[in-house]
């Protein structure tokens, strides 16, 4: 039987100390019970608490780091099968390739181009997680000088891939430290690749072309005392390659296969930039940990990274900004003045688009718990009385002249409401979608 947050919090040191990353031993009990965080994440647990929870407070799927410090990446920790259950916990990683048989100046430029590349989307930066270096060339000499260049000018994850355990060897030894991935063991080379994992702090990919070979080496690692893994299955086609990933995923959250719990790793390459994408696309909703593309694309990148955000945001905690006022462009004492909700896609949407009608203004954002206008409003978060409550608290009357002040078109039927709950201000009911607000400024802002 499951145990409550309460319960295994009896168990824990309540200490609140910290470390474990929560702001109480509760916090974390909490996390236990919804298995989001591992025991092993408490530095001060009892003996009592790690033979009555041991492995059941672990999540179904294990939870891998990959990298170090602020360029590590998580793959794993997942407890649902669809993200409305609850929420996806690990964004999928996202990585890009490269090879040794590339000549030095390619192999910069490429590790260059995707370091510094990113791109901001409603409040946050996304950017490419990992870089994968390819041993192509079969000379371990140009491996070792490959991946040494490449980690010189890459911060984040590393992936060293290839089947040859050589190979895998020179990667684990030369980038000791960095906490790169190993892609990947078979069968065959399990063993020596486990021990070398181990010995160097680097996590392991596991290859295997059936379920029986991949459970059966897992579990001869897992004998080992040795779980920072990935599991790469290869198949025959996309079709067997998607059902596969839905075959483990539910393996291991539904019937307890612990083997098969851990995160997935793809390497994507059809030959095509259209095809590239949309199989990086299946791994992002389809259970990938990490994906890694043939090639630095941003025209591919930018898609999967908007998908992904898309894909990982918590359905019960939408993206939100900060409730206040922001100015748009450089607003004056007379400058308009907008209200919108603090939902981050709304935010940005409307922002944007009073900048592109080349106006400046005032945008009022009011907490409206980061839900969308008519969602807010149909959850009473968004009303005439709540706005001119937010108003009147942030002084918007002490910074502008103007007292008129736009509300969205879809809601309307909040404007008397919301004159008489601010005594003097005029309310104009703008467009109900924010691709007309540069017909509006100009046909009716600037007309009045």
């Amino acid at each position: 039987m499951a145990l409550t947050g309460l319960q295994i919090q009896k168990l824990l040191p309540k200490t609140n100390c910290k470390e474990c990353g929560c702001s109480t031993c509760l916090a974390f009990a909490m996390k236990l019970a919804g298995k989001k965080a591992e025991l092993k994440e408490c530095p001060y647990a009892s003996e009592e608490a790690k033979a009555v929870l041991g492995a059941a407070a672990e999540p179904p799927i294990r939870t891998v780091t990959i990298g170090s410090g602020d360029g590590a990446i998580k793959a794993g920790g997942e407890t649902v099968m669809y993200r409305h259950e609850k929420t996806f916990v690990s964004p999928t990683g996202l990585g890009v390739a490269v090879s040794d048989a590339w000549e030095p100046d390619r192999l910069e430029q490429a590790v260059r181009a995707a370091r510094e590349y990113r791109v901001e989307r409603v409040g946050e930066i996304l950017r490419v997680d990992a870089l994968s270096v390819a041993f192509e060339s079969g000379d371990p000499a140009r491996y070792a000088a490959a991946l040494l260049r490449a980690a010189a000018l890459w911060e984040r994850a590393l992936v060293a891939r290839s089947d040859d355990p050589v190979a895998l060897r020179l990667a684990a030894e030369k980038l000791r430290g960095r906490r790169v991935l190993l892609a990947s063991a078979t069968p065959a080379t399990a063993a020596e690749l486990g021990a070398l994992a181990a010995s160097t702090g680097a996590a392991l990919a596991v290859a295997a072309n059936s379920f029986d070979a991949l459970v059966g080496t897992v579990k001869a690692l897992e004998a080992t005392g040795f779980r920072d893994l990935f599991l790469e299955l290869r198949a025959g086609s996309l079709a067997e390659h998607y059902q596969n990933r839905a075959i483990a995923r539910r393996a291991a959250l539904k019937a307890g296969v612990k083997p098969l719990g851990y995160p997935m790793l793809a390497f994507v390459r059809t030959g095509n930039a259209l095809d590239d994408a949309v199989e990086a696309g299946l791994e992002i909703v389809k259970y990938g940990g990490l994906v890694v593309l043939p090639d630095f694309d941003p025209a591919v990148v930018m898609p999967l990274l908007a998908l992904r955000q898309n894909i990982y945001t918590d359905p019960q905690k939408p993206i939100q900004v900060e409730p206040k006022v922001y100015p748009i462009g450089d607003p004056k004492e007379e400058s308009p003045v907008f209200v919108t909700t603090n939902f981050s896609l709304t935010y940005f949407i409307v922002s944007g688009e009073i900048e592109n009608a080349g106006t400046s203004a005032w945008l009022v954002v009011p907490e409206c718990e980061g839900l969308s206008v008519l969602t807010a409003w149909a959850a009473g978060k968004f009303n005439g009385a709540r706005i001119a409550a937010f108003v009147k608290e942030i002084g918007l009357a002490d910074r502008v002249r103007t007292r008129r002040i736009v509300i969205p078109g879809y809601v309307a039927q909040i404007s008397g409401e919301l004159e008489e709950a601010l005594p003097g201000w005029q309310v104009v009911v703008g467009p109900q979608e924010a691709s007309d607000i540069e017909g509006f400024v100009k046909n009716v802002l600037a007309k009045a």
